[in-house]
């Protein structure tokens, strides 16, 4: 029988397989929630409308390599020529995922996940921090990671890859 302590500590739901090595997260807090269902929305509604493609959140592993690399994206956007990699998980490279930073997830997300999206050729990388607000949007030119831009509180996002999506970073806070 478990105790509480250990009910707390271990879930296996959070596990992800970085560079070969199991990595277990503490379940997010509220401000990460609360802007990963807002931006969720906001995401799901522009693909929906223009039919572009899938949005999904975490966790749902993307498994990059077998055994080598298995993250888990706050949020991620498929576009339709690339749906035959939803699977029972996602199995291949997203156009576009989404990192939500907290304090304890800060290096972890926007340093050696970051590495591992550019690697594998994820289109769009998105970096939000929730306490700021900001978001940073980087694409990825020459198999390398260049930031796009960095939106602010009541500024107007855009996004290279999904066209004429447009919303305030203060709609998701």
């Amino acid at each position: 029988m478990k105790t509480m302590e250990a009910a707390i500590w271990y879930n296996p739901d959070l596990t992800q397989i970085i560079n070969g090595e199991e990595i277990m997260s503490p379940s997010p807090k509220t401000p990460h929630q609360k802007a990963s269902r807002k931006l969720q929305r906001i995401l799901e509604d522009h693909a929906e409308a223009k039919n572009l493609g899938d949005v999904f959140n975490a966790p749902l592993d993307v498994i990059f390599e077998d055994g080598v690399n298995s993250l888990q994206p706050d949020l991620m956007f498929i576009a339709r020529e690339n749906e035959h990699i939803i699977q029972d998980w996602i199995r291949g490279v997203p156009d576009l995922v989404v990192e939500i930073i907290s304090k304890s997830n800060f290096r972890l997300d926007t340093v050696v996940k970051k590495k591992i999206y550019e690697r594998y050729g994820v289109k769009e990388f998105w970096i939000v921090f929730p306490e700021k607000p900001s978001i940073e949007i980087h694409t990825l030119l020459n198999g390398k990671y260049e930031l796009f831009a960095t939106f602010s509180n009541d500024e107007q996002v855009q996004s290279p890859l999904l066209d004429g999506l447009s919303f305030k970073v203060n709609a998701i806070i």
